[in-house]
């Protein structure tokens, strides 16, 4: 095998230190080491050689945020490139390669001078937009989807990604493991940089890995994104795993001592272990149930991961071994998933069972072969193991899902936003499989209608749907269809979709179609959105103005008054509730015993700084309605183009999705104590009604915690009462003690806090 040698030496002399440019080498040898297992020929090692060379004069100088040479980025985008993904030479290549156009003033003509057409289109898909991006493309032609000003540049770079993969799907692996080095050195990084970067993360790129099967990133992904928006309770969390693993490991080995034993003496060769859910689900189990850690008792799963025997189908021994198990524990009969005859859609195989362990616990087991585990940890990537470099998309559902991406990004009338919007939608979905009346079958998301799969064959024919036959029966068009249905849908030339189409779907390009015809007639639509709001206004004696767009326009999630006009005369939005809207305070009360700081919320534009004796803007802010912070949350902001900052909870999905479509707007926030007084906050309870309920709650409230009540509301029926509780509280600590002590009252059985101000 070549030797590792410069391949370039007419360049500049290089801004490294001598301890930089020992790092690189050593960094450099192990890639190549690394590399052994994928190379073919002595050629395929000098052109990663080639590549690395090249990436390391190309950055030259440039530090990352940690201090190390910023060369040792795609150094390590590379290794996980090839060593946790699999990917093959060209892909180690443009991984090396993939920042050198953004950042640096080699173009995309020069790559592929030096390393080919191939590559450089690989690159090109993995180079950002630049921050002055205006709809521009390398060549200087405008692109079909040109970025107006009030559109996401980060939801349009994505955009821009997934252009190239509709081509080439190792760019977006290759995106995977950029933002996967990215989130492991992510501590580098300012507060607010880290609250766009794992928004972005959680939002899109571990739906993203988990749609092509990558689990262990996705995995990491998530819990690394909880790590750094909520380093308390990760740590937490982590404390508890560790404190809990040798009761747990104990366990383990009991349940697994009688499977073994089976499986020996039936002369399987296997691998059996107990792997612990991530901190993440674990995290997300909580926060859905609303429980704490010690309630949260399916923590792990048993996995048999077993060698495959030729003559047997893989199937046919996934069976047998369910069999041995069943012998030995009683399965659990609704909660058998059978992903070895109709595999997820994301490529994953494998049978799961829930039986009855030691001690009368549910436990999960989950059989696979080594050919699945390969494609469970590595996804469609496992696929191309042993396929070569031309990385043609085998035929099945990755294909289908490109192919739908490319139909998306065809779509004239879909802004990136809304792109971003659909295209994420789908990618966490549960799955259902239905058949054709010809009996092909089709793999739908969980709660899709008989309307997303008449868009699922066609959009003619989802616009065009009146009706269904379910199994030989007649129902709507918006009937949920669910695994197992023979669907045929019904047409007719005179339907055509209107609005509330849009409530009865859930797809992507059912979402899409309906949209595109919708907004056909633009124009007519604003024109008609203008009429309606304006008649609107007058009911109410108000006159439009900005002060009324500021309230209305992120009320409907519309970011100018034309998308909003255009999406009301299609009928997209309605004005129901509108009066409430504008009757709320846009601009926060400022608290008097607590007020919020914004730490350089007006940052100067590098290309045009502020005056050194200019004065700082009053900073006009609000609470949102959507999470209704409070002092003690973890909180941020986000500014809009006049200056107005709303202030969310940090986990607020507005505020991630916000953080993912537009991180330059997001601003830091946070609680500054005036003094020691009360803030209004709700509480709903649930449980078993008896004599001296609302009593034991009271005196909790008043007497026990001494705080004050401003309402408290049950209502009872049939032994179950439910109830709301406003309470004046100094801050969250003090509300999740409240919260506590409640949830310990004799039939009690729910306490959880009412964020959203729409749920009162």
């Amino acid at each position: 095998m070549a030797e590792v040698e410069p391949v370039f030496n007419n360049f500049l002399p290089m801004d490294y230190t001598p301890q930089d440019e020992i790092l690189i080498e050593q960094q450099g040898r192990e890639l190549f080491e690394a590399c052994r297992s994928i190379v073919k020929s002595d050629q395929d090692m000098e052109f990663i050689q080639k590549a690395f060379y090249f990436a390391k004069d190309a950055h030259r100088g440039v530090r990352r945020k940690a201090g190390d040479p910023y060369i040792v980025h795609p150094i390590a985008v590379a290794r996980i490139v090839v060593e946790e993904i699999g990917l093959g030479v060209k892909s180690v290549v443009a991984a090396l390669l993939h920042d050198v156009v953004e950042d640096t003033d080699y173009t995309v003509e020069d790559i592929s001078y030096l390393f080919g057409e191939k590559i450089a289109k690989m690159v090109n898909g993995l180079t950002k937009i630049s921050e002055v991006f205006a709809g521009n493309t390398s060549d200087g032609k405008l692109t079909e989807h040109a970025v107006e000003d009030e559109q996401s540049k980060q939801a349009e770079n994505f955009r821009k990604m997934l252009l190239t993969l509709s081509d080439d799907v190792r760019v977006i692996l290759i995106k995977l493991a950029d933002r996967l080095h990215n989130m492991r050195t992510l501590g580098a990084m300012p507060a607010h940089k880290q609250m766009k970067i794992t928004s972005e993360t959680i939002y899109l790129f571990a739906p993203l890995a988990h749609r092509l099967g990558l689990y262990a990133i996705k995995t990491e992904l998530e819990d690394l994104g909880l790590r750094y928006r909520y380093p308390e309770e990760y740590k937490q969390l982590e404390e508890k795993l560790q404190a809990t693993e040798a009761t747990r490991q104990q366990y383990i080995d009991r349940f697994n001592a009688p499977i073994i034993e089976a499986l020996r003496t039936n002369n399987i060769d296997f691998e059996i272990s107990g792997r612990v859910k991530s901190v993440y689900s674990i995290w997300k189990k909580m926060q859905k149930k609303g429980v704490p850690f010690e309630e949260i008792y399916d923590i792990f799963a048993i996995r048999i991961v077993f060698k495959s025997t030729p003559i047997i189908p893989e199937k046919s021994q996934c069976w047998h071994i369910y069999s041995l198990i069943t012998d030995v524990y009683k399965p659990k009969p609704d909660r058998i998933r059978d992903w070895v005859n109709i595999p997820k859609a994301n490529g994953y195989e494998a049978l799961h069972c829930t039986v009855m362990g030691p001690d009368g616990e549910w436990v999960e087991v989950q059989i696979r072969s080594e050919r699945m585990e390969a494609i469970a940890e590595r996804g469609f990537a496992a696929h191309w193991k042993y396929k070569g470099e031309q990385f043609n998309p085998t035929e099945g559902e990755l294909d289908k899902w490109i192919k739908q991406i490319r139909e998306a990004l065809n779509s004239p009338t879909e802004n990136a936003v809304e792109f971003l919007d659909n295209f994420r939608m789908n990618l966490y979905a549960s799955e259902v499989v239905v058949f054709t009346p010809k009996g092909d079958q089709r793999i739908m998301p969980q709660g899709s209608t008989a309307l997303d799969f008449a868009y699922e064959i066609h959009s003619k024919i989802g616009n065009s749907a009146v009706g269904a036959k379910i199994n030989h029966s007649i129902v709507s068009i918006f009937t949920p269809i669910h695994s197992g249905d023979q669907i045929e849908i019904i047409t007719s030339n005179n339907m055509h979709p209107s609005p509330e189409w849009l409530d009865h779907v859930i797809t992507a390009k059912a979402k899409t179609g309906i949209k595109t015809f919708l907004k056909k007639d633009k124009k007519n639509n604003i024109e008609r959105g203008i009429a309606i709001f304006d008649e609107k206004m007058r009911e109410f004696g108000i006159q439009p103005s900005a002060r009324v767009f500021r309230k209305v326009l992120p009320a409907y999630e519309t970011k100018t008054k034309d998308e909003f006009y255009s999406k009301l005369g299609a009928g997209i939005i309605n004005l129901n509730g509108v009066e409430r809207i504008l009757r709320d305070n846009a601009v926060n009360k400022i608290f008097k015993y607590w007020s919020l700081q914004f730490p350089n919320p007006f940052r100067p534009n590098k290309k045009k700084a502020r005056k050194p004796a200019q004065e700082e803007p009053q900073i006009e802010y609000s609470i949102a309605e959507c999470c209704n912070p409070i002092p003690g949350d973890s909180v941020v902001g986000y500014k809009d183009e006049e200056g107005h900052i709303t202030v969310h909870k940090k986990s607020c999905p507005v505020a991630v999705k916000q953080a993912t479509q537009h991180g330059e707007k997001i601003v830091e926030a946070k609680w500054e104590r005036v003094n020691a007084e009360a803030f209004l906050s709700h509480i709903e309870l649930r449980g078993i009604d008896r004599l001296g309920m609302t009593l034991d709650i009271a005196r909790v409230i008043s007497e026990e915690k001494n705080a004050n009540i401003r309402e408290l509301h049950l209502q009872t029926h049939d032994g179950i009462f439910e109830g709301m509780i406003s309470l004046y509280i100094q801050n969250s600590n003090e509300l999740k003690d409240i919260m506590a002590h409640l949830g310990r009252v004799r039939g009690i059985e729910k306490v959880r806090r009412i964020e959203n101000a729409r749920e009162l």
